[in-house]
């Protein structure tokens, strides 16, 4: 199939260097208003440059909506009338009004999906495949000050893939309440599920990068790292106590055997996949937009 991407960002570009790559994708096209920006991308990966949206949308099977936010809805609008079909970056909509608006006009037969790039990360595979009854779930995502991220807080740029993670794949279809607290670039949130509480902060102002996921379960402790893709296991001790004046403890530590991969890679892969073969995409839009709605009353208690 011929793939093409509007938006030529930090995700955008990245988008093209992965269809490029792909053995799926036939040629790769590139659109974006500002033409330089897009010639440049196309330069450096062998795509082919599109004068407007709509020599794109004539030529590609199979588009990735790229734009900043704001403009996901008008933008994967187009998209969808000329009947491509679109997989677009998190989160679907700038609000959950638009992402409802936009599922109402999603022709039947359509493949269309939401980037959730960290579904395809191999970390939550594992984690999922051996977490069992969770008794307390942590999640931190922080960045140092990005001037990439425009038209949304730290809610829907980052905290929205473990919003996506805890929602779609540790408890799915689960209710849950949810507290939070912070600014447009700090915020931590507590979503309950039952008796589990789940933590999730995300920054923007952090001096370090971290990605990781925390399990507590009755007999074991399972941590991930979304960044090293490392997956241990700790197992309760099995020895502790005091030897003069000094703390020991011996666990048994298992590391898992993760396949490192690009997880933007299979998120495309499997995007093409399904829009060849007329199958559903793993993130569906009502998972993206129920995401949306996750992030929507987070944003709610943070502004009360």
């Amino acid at each position: 199939m011929d793939a093409g991407v509007i938006g030529t960002g930090t995700m955008g570009k990245n988008h093209v260097r992965v269809y490029s790559e792909l053995k799926e994708v036939g040629t790769t096209y590139v659109y974006d208003l500002n033409t330089k920006a897009a010639e440049e991308v196309a330069a450096a990966t062998g795509a082919e440059v599109c004068r407007s949206m709509e020599e794109l949308l004539a030529k590609a099977e199979c588009v990735s909506v790229c734009v900043p936010t704001p403009y996901h809805f008008e933008t994967a609008k187009q998209v969808l009338a000329a009947g491509v079909h679109t997989l677009i970056e998190k989160p679907i909509c700038l609000t959950a009004e638009e992402g409802k608006q936009l599922i109402r006009l999603i022709p039947e037969g359509l493949v269309v999906g939401v980037g959730q790039i960290e579904r395809f990360n191999p970390v939550v595979a594992e984690v999922a495949k051996v977490a069992e009854d969770p008794l307390y779930v942590s999640f931190c995502r922080h960045n140092p000050a990005s001037a990439r991220v425009t038209g949304s807080s730290v809610v829907e740029d980052l905290m929205i893939h473990d919003i996506d993670i805890v929602a779609n794949v540790l408890f799915p279809g689960r209710d849950c309440t949810i507290q939070a607290s912070g600014t447009g670039d700090v915020a931590a949130a507590l979503m309950t599920f039952g008796r589990t509480p789940v933590y999730l902060s995300a920054s923007r102002k952090s001096s370090k990068k971290v990605r990781s996921v925390y399990i507590e379960e009755e007999d074991r402790t399972i941590e991930g790292d979304f960044m090293t893709q490392e997956v241990y296991v700790y197992r309760k001790p099995e020895a502790y106590g005091q030897e003069n004046g000094l703390y020991r403890q011996e666990n048994i530590i298992e590391k898992l055997l993760v396949n490192k991969v690009e997880p933007l890679k299979i998120e495309l892969s499997t995007f093409v996949r399904a829009a060849r073969d007329g199958k559903p995409f793993t993130v569906t839009p009502e998972q993206g937009l129920a995401n949306v709605r996750v992030c929507e009353a987070i944003s709610r208690s943070l502004a009360a």
